[in-house]
């Protein structure tokens, strides 16, 4: 069963559209040029996070999810009855959407200079440490960019938000087609040929070898899952792990909800005996012929052959030396005859990658 646990509450941001300075969530008016703060605005998580202590603030991130009047628009406490603003009834509002887990805000720029005294700023701060005034949002560099991205200041109209900056897939179409030259040159290198040599078979070698099976008691310990059907001499036990993740849960109303959920993962472990089949022995033969033969060895009733397996070797001399070849079945394999001379397609690392008369 999952377990829950409030960790307090933060406070979140909202960009004005009007001037794209960043805002603290419960900030109802923007602190740079007065506008409103939209009903469809975003909230979204500041780059430096602090638990709210200031117990004002606690209780209003308590008090549920805004209400935008629906008379005048103005934003009202989610406990709120009535419109601060025009007095109208609240039941005809609408209640900002909350509940939603919010995403951590991509990394912070170094610095931001404000737009009042030019200033350097870090970029985690708000307000300007020289002037006070409110510093506007300013896109992560290069590298926090890949993750969503929040729209830059200088991209926001000064009547109208912007829509919202789309994923550059540029950059993933790069990486994916960097990586498919990488495979192409790997594939070229080892499989396609880049020069042919003329090669004369001067040496043939194969070995092959038969398994001599029968049913033994095979112990498994601490293997993950239920014993298979069958098994003997089970033991089992569960291992049992507790496993949290933390998440930032939108208040609908400029603050968060720190929660870190828990449950239980049980996971069962058995040791335990079954009768396999099992080699016992391996008769190997070996020959330098084309002609491959496979031992008959003679086995008792409770016993069986497994599945007999061969290596086949051909040795060419070429004017840049002796190169080997692995064909891939008997039949190829017996059309080397010592003295025949073939074509041998290399690979640009000297491997022979195939082979014709």
């Amino acid at each position: 069963m999952a377990r829950k646990e409030s960790k307090g509450f933060v406070q979140l941001e909202w960009t004005c559209p009007n001037c794209s300075v960043r805002n603290p969530g419960s900030i109802k008016i923007c602190e740079s040029c007065g506008a409103p703060q939209p009903d469809d605005v975003k909230f979204e998580r500041a780059s430096e996070e602090k638990l709210v202590t200031d117990e004002k603030l606690v209780q209003a991130a308590k008090a549920g999810a805004d209400i935008h009047c629906g008379f005048c628009g103005t934003r009202n406490p989610g406990n709120a009855t009535n419109c601060s603003q025009c007095g109208a009834d609240l039941k005809e509002g609408k209640a900002r959407q909350a509940g939603q887990v919010l995403q951590a805000a991509p990394a912070a720029p170094k610095v931001v200079h404000c737009a009042n005294c030019n200033a350097e700023n870090p970029g985690t701060a708000v307000k300007c440490s020289q002037c006070g005034a409110p510093l506007p949002k300013v896109a992560a560099p290069a590298a926090a960019q890949a993750a969503p991205a929040r729209p830059q200041a200088a991209a926001v109209s000064t009547s109208a938000a912007q829509p919202k900056k789309k994923t550059n897939w540029f950059i993933f179409g790069g990486i994916a087609v960097f990586l498919l030259l990488c495979c192409a040159a790997i594939f070229m290198m080892f499989a396609l040929p880049s020069k042919s040599v003329q090669g004369t078979v001067s040496d043939v070698y194969w070995q092959t070898s038969v398994p001599v099976q029968e049913v033994q008691a095979v112990n498994h310990s601490n293997e993950r899952g239920s014993a298979p059907s069958g098994a003997y001499n089970v033991s089992c036990y569960d291992d049992s792990q507790e496993v949290c993740e933390e998440k930032t849960v939108d208040q609908g109303n400029g603050f968060a909800e720190v929660v870190q959920e828990c449950h239980t993962e049980t996971q069962q472990y058995c040791s335990y005996t079954v009768d396999e089949w099992t080699t016992i022995q391996t008769y190997d033969l070996s020959g330098n012929d084309t002609n491959p033969v496979y031992e008959s060895p003679s086995y008792s009733s409770d016993q069986r052959l497994g599945t007999s397996s061969e290596t086949l070797t051909v040795t060419f001399s070429t004017s840049d030396g002796q190169e080997t070849y692995t064909p891939g079945s008997v039949s190829e394999f017996q059309q080397f005859q010592i003295g025949s001379v073939w074509t041998l397609k290399m690979n640009a690392l000297g491997g022979v990658v195939g082979v014709e008369r």
